[in-house]
């Protein structure tokens, strides 16, 4: 990381932040004992920042026309256009939770990993082996976009826009699909290698991208991504947590546990490649 500008503490600097992102231009802010400072991740981005900069410092609204025209004006239109893999992952959750709430258990029937029925007046499970072979290859990764509660909802998506942003401004939509992808019908096999069919939640995504992001900030600082150290310490120790008797006595024991550790596993191993990539450019 390069150090560019020192700010004073209680500098508004929200929008020249959302313009760097914009701008796909890898940085970080950290607070320092003298102020806020700004750190660029590529010095190749050097002087698009300090355009940047000089505008935000001129008080200029650093939107350009151009890119109100690409949003059609209609600000809901931005996080697609900045984050679009991001966007449409919550999105589609978004809606499928509303399908629930209106349509019912057809819709969690349909996403399932494997085909559920009912015969004889008793639930039926079908096979992950039977439904790849009729074509249903959706359920491999449907389950993610599953789930059973507004609190559960929440935080998924919650950490999803969070860590999924960041990819994608820094590295590219391409690469936070291809995580989505791999992370998600990783985490839902593991689940389902343990013997449970009913589940579902962006989770093991989440956990992902935990440790890809770390792992990206640790290993090549340069990059420009960065987690704070006592998120990772929280959502480590929140999985730990979920696998214990004590979150069953408090109300946590329908956690999906084994697609919390698969995604963690697959994060962390596409972040050792693709950090082990940035280190040698």
């Amino acid at each position: 990381m390069y150090r560019i500008m020192l700010f004073p503490h209680d500098a508004e600097i929200g929008e020249l932040r959302r313009a760097l992102w914009a701008h796909r231009i890898g940085h970080r802010f950290t607070e320092e004992e003298e102020g806020q400072v700004l750190w660029l991740a590529n010095p190749d981005q050097h002087d698009a920042m300090m355009q940047l900069l000089s505008r935000w410092q001129r008080g200029e609204r650093l939107t350009t026309e151009r890119r109100r025209k690409a949003s059609g004006g209609n600000s809901l239109a931005v996080p697609f256009r900045q984050a679009p893999v991001t966007a449409t992952a919550l999105a589609l959750s978004l809606l499928v939770f509303a399908l629930m709430a209106v349509m019912g258990d057809i819709v969690v029937a349909a996403l399932t990993i494997v085909p559920v029925g009912i015969v004889n007046g008793s639930v039926m499970f079908g096979s992950l082996g039977d439904a790849m072979a009729s074509g249903q290859v959706w359920r491999l990764l449907s389950p993610a976009f599953l789930h059973f509660g507004w609190m559960h909802l929440i935080f998924n998506m919650l950490w999803l826009w969070y860590f999924g942003r960041q990819v994608e401004a820094l590295q590219g939509s391409w690469r936070m699909l291809t995580i989505l992808l791999v992370a998600g019908i990783g985490a839902n096999l593991a689940q389902y290698a343990t013997g449970t069919v009913l589940f579902g939640g962006m989770s093991g995504v989440d956990f992902a991208l935990l440790g890809y992001v770390w792992l990206m900030s640790r290993r090549a600082p340069q990059s420009g991504f960065f987690v704070p150290q006592m998120l990772v310490v929280f959502m480590l120790g929140w999985m730990v947590f979920t696998m214990t008797d004590a979150a069953a006595a408090v109300g946590f024991g329908n956690v999906a546990n084994e697609a919390h550790l698969g995604g963690l596993v697959v994060g962390l191993a596409m972040g050792w490649y693709y950090s082990g990539r940035a280190r040698r450019l």
